[in-house]
């Protein structure tokens, strides 16, 4: 099996032989390369295929945002991952778009190692080179018109309310997936992963969300009328229930806080591959969607008949390509099917019985065939007793929402 191939790229030289002393004990698993300069770089590019290109920002002729969206236009396939001692807003709001995502130096080996291994391995999940091309292009995730005029607007008032911007943000799945991608970056070194739109917003604050949205249009307006067969207002509906009831469900199963947010976090996300299929495969995806509406199949089974894939291993590739936690990214990757999951992740169980329960209390769309509990696999991990009360939970949940409507 061929080596992976990691370049790093840094103008100054003390710290390019300081990475390359910290990383020598992974020169068996990776084909490494240290170079000074952006154009440097583009010279390995062009003659090596390379996986991930890890560089910092403020480098003299080439900056590190210039060379990944360069390297964006012309690799798509590579990850593109910022390591970089600045740490200010304008550096930040510049690299939001080209770079997957942003390390802060000093940087430990074990970090470092970690974000290299997470993001080549989700590289597997999807196998065709045009999809995986389209998918780490994706700078963000369109949003819907309504909004997008809704956060401008806020944005561009006398005194922006944090609390409006959040309820906004909270209403669309692109926006909410943006924000968290770029408050759980090292750049802001928060001590725990940040699960919540809402502790997202609060800790970003107005100035810099201001400055993705007004200064580099960070998001983009979803067109809903080129995707008849899909409401994302319905599709997020269901994603913030999916949230809402695993973090419920690891709550009644006495669940520790990380477990419970990654669950949360992952419901909220879980479908979000479907979004990326409807922006980026729109016909093809109109196509899928009806097709399993008239046959009464599936969703992800005609996806993979016809596009060689699901909507859950793309969003799961997407996430992990973001820096999601392994957890959420394995509970979107396999949230219809864990018992293919490589560990028995209890975020990933919760993701997964939500789904299925919301999908069979809360019937949006009868043309799609409802999705059955796998009870084969909860006994296998000791947990299908806990169905009964899981029923009850999610009905006393749908309950509470249809009171308040």
């Amino acid at each position: 099996m061929s080596k992976s191939r990691i370049l790093f790229v840094d103008d100054e030289i003390k710290v390019l032989e300081g990475l390359r002393r910290m990383l020598r004990p992974y020169r068996n698993q990776w084909a490494m390369a240290f170079v000074e300069s952006g154009q440097q770089a583009l010279e390995v590019l062009e003659k090596y295929t390379v996986d991930v290109v890890v560089t910092d920002i403020r480098m003299p002729g080439m900056s590190g945002s210039e060379l990944l969206s360069i390297v964006k236009e012309r690799y798509p396939r590579t990850v593109r991952i910022v390591l970089s001692g600045h740490s200010d807003l304008e550096c930040i709001v510049k690299s939001v778009l080209p770079a997957h995502q942003y390390l802060s130096k000093p940087c430990k080996p074990e970090k470092l190692k970690a974000v290299i291994e997470q993001a080549i391995r989700v590289t597997q999940l999807v196998k065709d080179d045009t999809l995986r091309k389209i998918v780490s292009s994706l700078d963000a995730l369109p949003v819907l018109p309504q909004l997008y005029d809704d956060i401008n607007a806020e944005l561009n008032s006398e005194e922006p309310s944090l609390q409006t911007i959040s309820q906004i943000i909270s209403r669309d799945v692109g926006m909410s997936a943006e924000i968290l991608k770029l408050v759980n970056s090292s750049f802001f070194g928060f001590a725990r992963h940040i699960g919540s739109v809402e502790q997202a917003v609060t800790m970003l604050g107005v100035n810099i969300i201001k400055s993705l949205v007004l200064t580099v249009h960070v998001f983009s307006v979803f067109d809903t009328k080129k995707s008849p067969h899909i409401s994302i207002n319905q599709l997020w509906e269901h994603c913030i229930r999916v949230s809402n009831l695993a973090r419920r469900l690891c709550r009644e199963d006495s669940c520790v806080r990380e477990v419970a947010d990654n669950a949360c976090i992952a419901g909220m996300l879980h479908d979000i591959g479907k979004l990326v299929f409807a922006s980026s495969y729109t016909d093809q995806y109109n196509e899928v969607l009806q097709q399993a509406r008239e046959e009464n199949r599936r969703i992800w089974d005609v996806e993979r008949e016809a596009l060689g894939t699901t909507h859950a291993e793309v969003g799961a590739y997407l996430m992990g390509l973001w820096g999601m936690p392994d957890d959420v990214v394995e509970a979107i990757a396999f949230h219809h099917a864990p018992v293919a999951a490589l560990a028995d992740y209890r975020p990933l169980t919760g993701v997964y019985v939500s789904n299925v329960l919301d999908h069979r209390h809360y019937i949006v769309n009868k043309h799609y065939v409802l999705p059955e509990l796998d009870m084969d696999y909860l006994a296998r991990i000791g947990l299908a007793g806990r169905v009964p009360m899981w029923e009850r939970a999610t009905q006393e949940y749908l309950e509470e929402l249809r009171d308040g409507e």
